[in-house]
């Protein structure tokens, strides 16, 4: 007999949602906001020291300081920005899947038909609602497509670039105060031996120790930010200020690029409740300290010379802390933008590792981690001058923020259908607020700002060549693919034999047979009793869910046994890097054989219905999993369900034996709504999967056209070095190399 729920369930619930709430507020001291509480260390010590010509300039710096974290800050980012999330995700990329699906601005490679289930529910979702001009005007000028995707690219530039300059300019900071602490101690009785050894601690300690703590703070960024987070008037010298007075809001950006680490309620919570008034009395105390020592010695340190001198070192102690922890807020703001790149086609593969099963927005991506630590440290030491990195800072903080800005206005109009007067009065207030920070930054090029633009230029080139590439390519497969009845009628009339097993075949378009695949049958005039063409499609949301994750139909009749599943994923999802995909794509084949003639959500497309199946593995109504993990080889073994069951002289290699979790699949004694045709189609499944299973991927050489323009030479070729280059091959699926069929392709672009 079934007890009643305690009365004390939902109390429960309610306390836990709470707890949760609050550690992920906790963490955001560190990941999120780290940025923006160690900018005090930095924002005052940045302003020449000659530029304090009386007391009452402090205090104007101070104004400027609490009217920009005000208006920026709190009422832009915390109030406004927050609110447009795309599920839960935050960042410029996020801002662009939602104009990408509400506006019809996307340029990822897809097709038509596996957006249609998608589209539906917007259709459903906007029923009822006129269409506005703004909409139909940018949805029909493909230009203006092309102008969104170039806007979110260089704002995902500028964080990756924040996320370079971020980690030098506060460990240096903080090092230069160790620098003085040191310095301090008394070495000699000699002024002359004193006075030496200060110059040589001033040479030779901030540098190499912001190196060393660099190091460190790269190497513990694998731990993830859930655990790092816990350790915690205007006249012509005003106006050159203006770039020293951004630092105060560096990390604003991030608050929203790392929506997807923590909740919105927590980065709201904590910054107006707590950051917000925190910095406002820290910025004010510097500001009151100053005020009365503004004619100090060159180089004086009003943040460090404010602290008691018996409580200096520890004070320097923990600045250097602080600003290895607020450092990481914009690496896995870096890492967050990247993750959702790749995942758009829009930056070279990478691995990408989850460092949280809770949150699934909290990653971390060696290579590019790795990569940020050497830039990082080439600034530091190239320049090994805070006021040099910090104008390099500035441009990438404010050019950020107007990206968002531009992005957020076109998301009120297109997505919120705020009026023109609102969406365009964001625009122009925000913008020149922003536009006035450009204009003060712009003047400090030459001092170190220009380190921003090589950046930029390398970083931009990479996305645009990748994107451009994979946009080629695409185009490639869908003019050169052939046509299903060419291997359904005229393959068996070609002497195409068919043999045992499986074939799963990666491709990138979803109807018609890949040029590869042709190629590779007309060398060898064999494929499978079992063909499933296998194609990832992205989509511009954080996450599709599970029910609707695959799309499967059939290719030709049912006597042919060719099936085609599409699996669908959003900038969030990690469907390719998963162990047991095989067995999710022979579940979802299994369950759409048992619904192909059943009324169930499908959608239409030029080869026939397709039928929406969620996670088969989860349901198992078709196919029940049973694991049965076996040690085996390489080798051609008919009761191997790994490897391909082809005649001799295949293109396939030999390994030494591993051991691989291995599934194999029952169909369920007694179902009585399976009928005897259904029965025979899922035995004929597992027996071929019990013969062997063989993956084909077609390898890729491009080469440009003659007579090609320069631009297009230079990014194909930088495509084609990026892809020779990436440590992760086209499907991250852990495929055996024993079972693995490559067909090379020259691609003529």
């Amino acid at each position: 007999m079934d007890h009643p729920p305690s009365p004390t369930t939902s109390s429960d619930r309610l306390k836990e949602t709470w707890r949760h709430a609050l550690v992920l507020s906790f963490q955001t001291l560190g990941v999120v906001y780290g940025r923006l509480s160690t900018a005090p260390l930095y924002v005052f010590g940045t302003i020449q020291t000659k530029d304090f010509k009386s007391n009452e300039i402090a205090y104007e710096y101070f104004s400027f300081i609490f009217w920009t974290l005000t208006v920026v800050s709190l009422l832009k980012y915390a109030f406004i920005v927050l609110r447009a999330d795309d599920n839960g995700e935050g960042g410029v990329f996020a801002l662009y899947s939602l104009l990408c699906r509400h506006a019809k601005v996307g340029l990822i490679p897809n097709d038509t038909s596996t957006n249609e289930v998608m589209q539906h529910e917007e259709e459903n979702t906007f029923r009822g609602k006129v269409e506005s001009r703004a909409r139909r005007a940018i949805k029909n000028h493909r230009s203006s497509h092309y102008l969104m995707l170039f806007t979110a690219l260089f704002g995902a530039c500028m964080i990756i670039g924040d996320g370079v300059i971020t980690p030098s300019i506060s460990v240096l900071s903080a090092s230069s105060g160790l620098q003085r602490s040191l310095s301090e101690i008394k070495y000699s009785s000699s002024p002359d031996a004193q006075g030496a050894i200060s110059d040589a601690l001033k040479k030779y300690v901030p540098v190499p120790s912001a190196c060393v703590i660099t190091v460190c703070l790269f190497i513990l960024q694998h731990y993830g930010s859930h655990k790092i987070g816990f350790v915690r008037n205007i006249n012509k010298d005003r106006w050159k200020s203006l770039g020293s007075i951004l630092l105060c809001i560096a990390g604003s950006e991030t608050m929203f690029t790392d929506l997807g680490h923590f909740s919105k309620r927590s980065i709201k919570r904590t910054f107006v409740c707590l950051i917000y008034p925190v910095l406002i009395l820290c910025y004010a105390g510097q500001a009151a300290f100053i005020s009365k020592h503004w004619n100090g010695p060159e180089n004086f340190n009003h943040l460090s010379e404010s602290i008691p001198e018996h409580l200096r070192h520890v004070f320097i102690l923990l600045s250097l802390l602080a600003s290895a922890v607020g450092s990481q807020a914009t690496i896995t703001a870096s890492f967050s933008i990247i993750n959702q790149c790749r995942a758009l086609s829009c930056f070279p593969r990478v691995k990408v590792i989850h460092t949280s099963d809770k949150r699934h927005g909290q990653v971390y991506i060696p290579d590019v981690n790795w990569l940020l630590m050497a830039l990082s440290l080439s600034i530091t030491l190239g320049f090994h001058d805070i006021t040099r990195i910090a104008n390099a800072a500035g441009m990438a903080i404010v050019f950020g923020m107007i990206v968002t800005t531009c992005m957020m206005s076109l998301v009120m109009a297109l997505y919120w259908e705020k009026s023109l007067f609102i969406s365009g009065f964001f625009l122009m207030f925000f913008g020149f607020v922003e536009a006035v920070y450009v204009s003060a930054c712009m003047l400090s090029f030459h001092k170190g700002a220009w380190y921003l633009f090589v950046l930029l230029a390398v970083s931009f080139t990479v996305m645009l060549a990748w994107h451009y590439g994979t946009m080629k390519k695409y185009e490639f497969d869908l003019q050169n693919k052939v046509s299903t009845e060419w291997l359904t009628d005229y393959s068996p009339s070609l002497g195409v034999s068919r043999v045992p097993g499986i074939g799963l075949i990666y491709t990138d378009i979803v109807m018609g047979i890949p040029a590869f695949f042709s190629h590779f049958i007309t060398n060898l005039p064999a494929f499978h009793q079992v063909l499933i063409f296998v194609s990832f499609k992205p989509q511009p949301v954080p996450c599709v869910p599970p029910s609707q994750r695959y799309c499967v139909g059939r290719v030709g009749g049912k006597d042919y046994r060719i099936y085609r599943c599409i699996v669908r994923y959003g900038y969030c999802d990690q469907v390719r890097d998963t162990d047991d995909f095989e067995e999710q794509i022979i579940g979802s084949i299994g369950e759409y054989i048992s619904l192909d003639e059943s009324d169930c959500e499908s959608l239409t497309s030029p080869e026939g219905r397709m039928v929406i199946v969620g996670t088969p593995l989860l349901e198992g109504h078709a196919l029940i999993p049973v694991d049965d993990t076996n040690l085996f080889s390489g080798s051609t073994n008919a009761g191997n369900n790994e490897t391909l069951a082809i005649p001799e002289g295949e293109l396939i290699g030999r390994n030494a034996p591993v051991r691989r979790k291995k599934v194999r699949f029952l169909i369920p004694e007694s179902s009585p709504r399976l009928r005897v045709s259904v029965r025979d189609e899922l035995q004929e499944l597992i027996n071929a999967r019990e013969s062997g299973t063989a993956y084909f991927l077609g390898q890729s050489h491009l080469t440009v056209r003659d007579g090609s323009n320069f631009f297009k030479k230079f990014l194909i070729m930088a495509y084609v070095f990026l892809d020779k280059n990436c440590r992760e091959p086209p499907v991250a699926l852990n495929i055996p190399h024993a079972a693995l069929v490559e067909v090379g392709m020259v691609y003529i672009i």
